[in-house]
């Protein structure tokens, strides 16, 4: 199971045998640590909680110091204060039409938002943050579910403003700039694209492909590089996560106008062998280099065929890229 875990990351991102295991660990080490705060929150605090605790006598009597210092003056008595601090005395919870971009930390509190979230909604707007959606309110780090559902009938946001104006504009409509340009504009601005050679491309030229961005693009270079360049158009489904938009891009625009890179069958190591994406089982390239050691050098794509546990169809896939 695990190698086959392996086998299905090194074909995803074309990335050698040791680069997979290293990128195996990577992610049990993000799933641990997405997942920690949530197995904490919700397994290890309530048993916190339902714990008893104890208290030393001293430092109860520290901390009725600090409060008898901190709450009654020089000449008031301490049974005569009452709570002073608005933090710590419960605020009545009443909803209003609010603005989750402009209303402020004591208003959002008035509307029964805890006061950390409040702070934590105040800090995401001084960061440059917008609420452009009601749903984006849910995007706040730790915001209840049952929360966003009791205020979202309250929340108001403002109507986005037309591209190209600014609130001082948007008050005289005949000084509007156009929100849509010509279709003949729009024509002579989008990129041409011409043929390119599949071999020698790069991800910029590819991501001028429909349907093929940054993710796609990189995905193809690395498929590509780990096979030491395509012969044949027909390699294009190959690759993991190409829809049909993409492949027939592909097919229009991709070229294979150079050779490809080969792998000298002779002295190719297991390990060199092992990061072809046509030779991912590594006990069969053992099996290899074995019978070369003991027969000779091959010579031909034909003496492959003396070996069981190579099929016709895998010779015929990787014979293109093995020199003799």
């Amino acid at each position: 199971m695990f190698r086959r875990l392996l086998y299905l990351i090194q074909d995803f991102f074309g990335i050698s045998p040791r680069e997979a295991r290293g990128a195996f660990l990577l992610i049990i080490i993000s799933f641990i640590a997405l997942w920690t705060p949530t197995l904490f929150r919700h397994g290890v605090l309530p048993f916190l909680a339902e714990s008893p605790q104890v208290v030393h006598p001293v430092t109860l009597d520290s901390v009725a110091a600090t409060l008898e210092a901190t709450s009654a003056g020089p000449d008031e008595p301490l049974e005569a204060v009452g709570p002073r601090s608005p933090a710590t005395a419960a605020r009545p919870v009443r909803l209003f039409v609010f603005n989750p971009n402009t209303a402020s930390p004591e208003q959002l509190q008035e509307l029964g938002v805890p006061a950390f979230l409040a702070k934590r909604i105040d800090n995401y707007r001084r960061k440059g943050g917008t609420f452009r959606r009601k749903q984006d309110l849910r995007r706040i780090y730790d915001f209840p579910d049952d929360l966003y559902q009791r205020l979202e009938p309250y929340i108001q946001l403002d109507a986005p403003l037309p591209t190209g104006t600014s609130e001082t504009t948007a008050a005289i409509p005949e000084r509007k700039a156009p929100t849509t340009l010509p279709a003949e504009i729009k024509a002579s601005t989008r990129p041409v694209v011409v043929p390119f050679d599949i071999n020698t491309v790069d991800t910029a030229q590819l991501i001028r492909l429909r349907g093929i961005g940054s993710t796609l693009s990189l995905r193809i270079v690395r498929f590509r590089d780990a096979l030491g360049g395509f012969h044949s158009t027909e390699q294009y489904s190959e690759i993991f996560g190409l829809d049909s938009l993409a492949l027939s891009e592909l097919h229009r625009y991709a070229r294979v106008q150079s050779g490809v890179q080969k792998l000298n069958i002779n002295t190719a190591t297991a390990e060199e062998l092992n990061r072809h994406p046509y030779l991912r089982n590594r006990r069969q390239n053992e099996v290899i280099i074995r019978y070369r050691e003991q027969h000779g050098p091959y010579q031909t794509p034909e003496d492959l065929k003396k070996i069981k546990v190579l099929d016709e169809k895998t010779i015929n896939k990787i014979a293109p890229y093995l020199a003799f």
